[in-house]
Parts: structure tokens; C-alpha cells; sequence
């Protein structure tokens, strides 16, 4: 299994980049609940340390909830990184679609980390997916699949998975009749048939096909 590497952080730091804001986003194929992002920022004291514990690192997709909270255990021990999160609610989603959704709530997270014109020349941000994001004065690299093949998206996209799958857990406690807690909003068997026996939620997303 190729594991995230942290060569392209390395090689941004020796090029005197001060910051790294890696962004990744989660729950875009949900039929319910929000879409949401993680900006997460780390400095060249994070990748001269070494992290065992953070070894098998990788996409959230690509591991189970309980190593996915395991690793956000260990990220959370450390001091050299700080992260935000964004999200958009299902009638942000439904009134302007999906992806722009997505891209508000990244503008978002970032935004959250910027504080300076300064700080701004001295960061890379490093985006999951083909393109940048929009409206933000900060230099960006978008990167296809970055989630498995860089290590610092792959710890966004963990944290951004840990904190919606809590939502949805929450949201299970009020709409109960869904199984929110299962599939986290995604369209299973299961959901798609409590969906013909309860009728849309509150939560659930109108403009998608299958709602």
C-alpha cells in the first residue's frame, strides 16, 4: 500500500514557505446533512519531527472510523499545527449547488486561518482536486487525488471526516427514523428506503436525484 508522502511539504519548507494550509472536503455525495471542510495548517517544526504513531497515516476513506479517530487522537497531541473547519448546510447546498458549496465552505476554512497580507505571502495552500479555490489571495496548488498521495490533505480530509460523522450522529438523536448514524447521510439500501417510507428530513439535500 503506498502511503502519503510528506516529500512535497519538505521540499515547499526548503523553499522558504513559513506555512502549509492543506484543504480537503467531505460528505460532497451525501444525500444529507452538510458538506465539510478542513483547513489545516502546519509549520516546518511538524516535518522535522517523526510521528510513529502517525505511520499508517492515510485517506479517511481508506480506513476504518475507529483508526480514523485514532489518528485524530494523535494529531490533536500536537502543538505544531492548527486547523478550522467550514460547512454548508443542505439549503446552501441545494441553492447553489454542490460543488460551489464545497468552495464556499474552503474559502471559509482558509479564511479562518489568514490573519495577515505577510502571513499570506509565506503560504502554500495545497488543495484536494483539480482546481483552486476562488477568492482567496493566497498562493494554491491543486492536487488530484491528494488525499492518498499527500500526507498533510490526507490529515485534513481526516479531521474533516471525524468532525462531520459527529454531526450526523447528532443528527441521528433528532431525525431517527434514517439511520444517520450508519451511513452518515450517504445513499444505502437502508437509506434509500427509509427515504420511500418517511419522506424527506429537514437535513436531506432536495436538489439531488435520489432525494
Amino acid at each position: 500500500m503506498r502511503l502519503p508522502s510528506k516529500t512535497l511539504e519538505k521540499n515547499l519548507f526548503s523553499q522558504g514557505y513559513k506555512k502549509i494550509i492543506a484543504v480537503d472536503e467531505v460528505g460532497m455525495g451525501s444525500l444529507a446533512g452538510p458538506v465539510v471542510v478542513c483547513a489545516i495548517q502546519f509549520n516546518k517544526i511538524f516535518f522535522k519531527k517523526r510521528h510513529k504513531n502517525l505511520y499508517w497515516l492515510r485517506d479517511s476513506k481508506l480506513l476504518s472510523a475507529n483508526q480514523r479517530k485514532n489518528f485524530v487522537t494523535e494529531l490533536l497531541k500536537e502543538r505544531t499545527f492548527k486547523y478550522k473547519i467550514g460547512y454548508c448546510f443542505p439549503k446552501t447546498i441545494d441553492r447553489m449547488n454542490i460543488y460551489q458549496a464545497a468552495r464556499l465552505a474552503m474559502r471559509r476554512s482558509v479564511k479562518k486561518l489568514l490573519k495577515s497580507k505577510r502571513y499570506k505571502l509565506k503560504a502554500m495552500a495545497l488543495v484536494d482536486g483539480p482546481n483552486k479555490i476562488k477568492g482567496l489571495q493566497l498562493k494554491q496548488m491543486p492536487i488530484v487525488k491528494g488525499d492518498r498521495k499527500i500526507f498533510s490533505i490526507a490529515c485534513a480530509s481526516l479531521i474533516a471526516k471525524v468532525f462531520r460523522d459527529k454531526m450526523m450522529v447528532k443528527y441521528a438523536k433528532r431525525f431517527p427514523n434514517y439511520g444517520f448514524e450508519k451511513h452518515k447521510g450517504y445513499g444505502t439500501k437502508f437509506h434509500r428506503a427509509m427515504l420511500l417510507q418517511y419522506g424527506r428530513s429537514p437535513i436531506h439535500r432536495n436538489s439531488f436525484r435520489l432525494v
